[in-house]
Protein backbone atom coordinates (compact mmCIF):
# COMPACT_ATOMS: atom_id res chain seq x y z
CA UNK A 1 0.00 0.00 0.00
CA UNK A 2 1.45 3.35 -1.16
CA UNK A 3 1.42 6.21 1.02
CA UNK A 4 -0.41 9.06 0.00
CA UNK A 5 -0.09 12.87 1.75
CA UNK A 6 -3.18 15.02 2.04
CA UNK A 7 -2.07 19.00 1.71
CA UNK A 8 -4.51 21.81 2.46
CA UNK A 9 -3.89 24.98 1.86
CA UNK A 10 -4.28 26.92 5.08
CA UNK A 11 -3.04 30.47 4.28
CA UNK A 12 -3.27 33.25 1.27
CA UNK A 13 -0.08 33.25 -0.95
CA UNK A 14 -0.48 37.11 -1.25
CA UNK A 15 2.37 38.81 -0.01
CA UNK A 16 4.33 35.61 -0.54
CA UNK A 17 7.57 35.66 -2.16
CA UNK A 18 7.36 34.24 -5.38
CA UNK A 19 9.35 30.62 -5.24
CA UNK A 20 6.41 29.75 -2.28
CA UNK A 21 3.60 31.11 -4.72
CA UNK A 22 4.93 29.14 -7.89
CA UNK A 23 5.45 25.70 -4.68
CA UNK A 24 1.81 26.42 -4.17
CA UNK A 25 0.79 25.97 -7.29
CA UNK A 26 2.87 23.03 -8.30
CA UNK A 27 1.06 21.47 -5.59
CA UNK A 28 -2.15 21.96 -7.28
CA UNK A 29 -3.15 24.37 -4.73
CA UNK A 30 -4.16 27.89 -4.98
CA UNK A 31 -6.63 29.41 -2.71
CA UNK A 32 -7.05 28.79 1.18
CA UNK A 33 -8.90 25.51 2.11
CA UNK A 34 -8.07 23.82 -1.31
CA UNK A 35 -7.11 20.42 -0.77
CA UNK A 36 -4.79 17.91 -3.05
CA UNK A 37 -3.60 14.17 -2.49
CA UNK A 38 -0.65 13.60 -3.67
CA UNK A 39 1.68 10.63 -3.37
CA UNK A 40 4.27 10.30 -0.71
CA UNK A 41 7.55 10.96 -2.88
CA UNK A 42 10.96 13.07 -2.36
CA UNK A 43 10.33 15.58 -4.24
CA UNK A 44 6.38 16.11 -2.92
CA UNK A 45 7.98 16.06 0.92
CA UNK A 46 10.66 19.35 -0.59
CA UNK A 47 7.77 20.86 -1.56
CA UNK A 48 5.74 20.75 1.20
CA UNK A 49 8.50 21.65 3.45
CA UNK A 50 9.40 25.01 1.21
CA UNK A 51 5.77 26.02 2.16
CA UNK A 52 5.11 24.26 5.13
CA UNK A 53 3.77 27.70 7.23
CA UNK A 54 1.21 27.86 4.67
CA UNK A 55 -0.45 24.10 4.16
CA UNK A 56 -1.57 21.58 6.69
CA UNK A 57 -0.66 17.82 5.99
CA UNK A 58 -2.19 14.24 6.60
CA UNK A 59 -0.64 10.66 6.16
CA UNK A 60 -3.45 8.75 4.23
CA UNK A 61 -3.37 5.29 3.56
CA UNK A 62 -4.83 4.01 0.33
Amino acid sequence: MAKKLKITQTRSIIDRPKDQKRTIEALGLGRPNYVKVHNDTPQIRGMINKVSHLVKVEEIEE
